[in-house]
């Protein structure tokens, strides 16, 4: 199946975000998100979730467990379950990135 974020409704999380689910089941979600220049989410873990964070477009800041990562278009950081983490955007332009997760993380956020 051809999945088509035209053919998806998007949703907004926070007050600045937009997302597709591209993959919404119990045992794996998939997310395509765009963040505007000067986003954040705010810190927080996942008790049972793993995740896989990938650039798309632009540049991201990432904090994993209050060390600093710089990801640049075409890379990627794992996020172990339990693990303090949020991904921001420090720069002008807006990013897109996926957020693999196993299992979904619907009802697994813990904020900090």
């Amino acid at each position: 199946m051809i999945i088509d974020i035209s053919n998806i409704s998007p949703y907004n999380w926070g007050e600045q975000f937009q997302a597709w689910k591209l993959v919404d089941s119990a045992a794996l979600s998939v997310v395509f998100e765009e963040m505007p220049a000067g986003g954040a989410e705010g810190l927080h873990k996942h008790i049972n979730v793993q995740q896989l964070f990938f650039i798309l477009e632009g540049s991201a800041t990432f904090n994993l467990e209050g060390v600093i990562y710089e990801l640049k278009a075409h890379q990627s950081i794992y996020v172990y379950p339990g693990q303090a983490h949020f991904i921001q955007n420090n720069s002008n332009d807006p990013i897109k990135f996926l957020v693999i997760s196993n299992p979904h993380s619907h009802y697994d956020r813990v904020d900090l």
